[in-house]
């Protein structure tokens, strides 16, 4: 069976996103990209702008099931309430289109990709260039979106 998974990196500023096939054991890239709400926007205006985005792309896209980085708490409390927002924003849009949503801890998801749960950044990019080789990032946001998709795709493979 066929699935498309929908891996989202939330953020305020810039909410990577990206689209993953996975049938078995085989992944193919979809498509990525970036939400970027303008900065100058109040902060209620950017969350409408991210819901509105996610919409379009699982409009679009009809991902199956959805992955989203859970949010870890900084060292500023302000910074971790700001991306929870961003979080749930894209939360609420994928919801909304009654496509389910798995959660994982960023240590979670490169396991997943690499074997190491403290692997870094590096290491996370040369694994998601190996698998998907036609994916071509063009931002940090939007690479790691394409590892959360990847990352739930593998993990989804390991159960069944």
């Amino acid at each position: 069976m066929t699935k498309r998974v929908l891996g989202i990196d939330p953020g305020l500023l810039h909410t990577g996103w990206a689209v993953v096939e996975s049938h078995g054991q085989s992944r193919k890239y979809i498509a990525s990209g970036v939400i970027l709400p303008n900065p100058k926007m109040e902060m209620c205006e950017r969350l409408v702008h991210i819901f509105r985005e996610i919409t379009k792309i699982c409009e679009t896209f009809q991902p199956d099931e959805c992955s989203i980085e859970i949010t870890f708490v900084n060292k500023n409390p302000k910074t971790t309430l700001i991306l929870g927002h961003a979080r749930a924003a894209a939360v609420v849009a994928v919801a909304n289109q009654n496509v389910p949503i798995f959660e994982y801890e960023p240590n979670k998801i490169k396991k997943a990709l690499t074997g190491a749960g403290h692997a870094d950044k590096s290491a996370v990019d040369k694994m998601v260039q190996i698998l998907l080789p036609a994916a071509k990032p063009k931002t940090s946001d939007e690479a790691d979106a394409i590892a959360i998709a990847l990352a739930h795709a593998n993990m989804v493979s390991w159960i069944f």
